[in-house]
């Protein structure tokens, strides 16, 4: 299996930062696996086709494919990590 890059974001990199040391350690094994294993996240559907959701306890990591990187879209809680990576690509496509 060939470990494939990760593209990560600044603004994500801090968040990781700020986060509880055991939170920090499980996301980091879940880009590790990510990056490992691209297609272990569940397929996203309607605004956020062709991404994937990574999950971890109440954490998901959203992320797409783009070839020969995976790009790190978004971070964060369960409860609003979807909502909020909808308004974060309708402001990219600004």
């Amino acid at each position: 299996m060939i470990k494939r890059h990760l593209k990560i974001p600044s603004e994500l990199l801090a968040f990781l930062r700020n986060l509880h040391p055991d939170v920090k350690r499980k996301i980091k094994a879940g880009l590790k696996e990510i990056a490992l294993n691209p297609s272990s996240g569940k397929i996203l559907k309607e605004e956020l086709e062709g991404l994937r959701s990574y999950r971890i306890g109440g954490y998901r990591i959203v992320y797409r494919e783009a070839s020969p990187l995976l790009e790190i879209i978004a971070i964060g809680e369960r409860e609003r990590i979807y909502e909020d990576t909808i308004k974060k690509l309708l402001k990219e496509k600004r």
